[in-house]
């Protein structure tokens, strides 16, 4: 059984014929990304811009094919929960799978470049001028932390919250997206809880590198809403600090 979804916003033109359904995007060629033995992701030119295209062709060994959602259906649900809730994301283009049998066979995402955009990791590594703008970094970083809070408090966790899944572009106030979230899920009691510490904890990895203490106060400040931190707070924050302890 084949399930194709095409946004009708790119349904015309040359969109619209070459994402019309999974046939024709398993056909499709362009530069290759990034590719492991069940998916690959294409960089393709279609009409006057580019879209990324995440193609899977597997879900994993026994079970896995047949039990629970796919991961690459698990990215388009996440995205446009994403974008439901107001948190901006790559725009979802098409997207769809095949089984055979009950089994997973295949299954695609295209989701529309967002045109000059970089990750806060390419950022970082590249010592960009903008982290040492305080007004810039605060900026962003309340970005962040509403976005994550936004998840969280829907019970929601991302599960992969590193600086490389989170873009930005190049106004002089940015503006923030959250991309590649196919681990993302719901949570419900002390694995919320878990959960919530492992995004925040990913996100200060490289914080505690590139961001003055103050600046990751701030921010933690603006995630839980508050100026000042009570004890709970604070015994989160040492549980943060130290949830990669002794795996770095």
């Amino acid at each position: 059984m084949k399930r194709w979804t095409l946004n009708p916003e790119y349904a015309t033109g040359d969109s619209g014929r070459l994402f019309a359904d999974i046939d024709s995007v398993f056909n499709l060629e362009g530069e290759l990304i990034t590719r492991d033995p069940l998916s690959s992701v294409h960089k393709i030119w279609v009409g006057d811009r580019y879209y990324y295209l995440k193609r899977y062709t597997g879900a994993g060994k026994n079970l896995r094919r047949y039990i629970g959602r796919s991961r690459i259906q698990a990215e388009w649900e996440n995205l446009l929960t994403f974008q439901a809730w107001g948190i901006p994301s790559a725009p979802v283009v098409a997207f769809g799978s095949e089984r055979q049998g009950g089994a997973f066979l295949r299954g695609a995402l295209i989701t529309e470049d967002l045109a000059g955009t970089r990750d806060l990791a390419d950022l970082a590594k590249n010592h960009d001028p903008r982290l040492d703008d305080r007004e810039w970094v605060q900026h962003v970083f309340r970005q962040i932390a509403n976005a994550t809070r936004m998840m969280h408090d829907q019970r929601f966790t991302h599960n992969d919250l590193k600086w490389r899944n989170i873009l930005v572009d190049e106004r002089h106030r940015s503006h923030v997206y959250l991309i590649d979230c196919p681990g993302g899920s719901f949570w419900w009691g002390p694995m919320l809880q878990y959960r919530i510490i492992k995004d925040l904890a990913c996100l200060d990895k490289l914080g505690k590198r590139y961001l003055r203490r103050s600046q990751r106060l701030a921010f933690f400040k603006a995630y839980l809403g508050k100026s000042v931190l009570d004890d709970a707070d604070k015994k989160k924050a040492r549980a943060i600090a130290a949830f990669f302890e002794g795996r770095e």
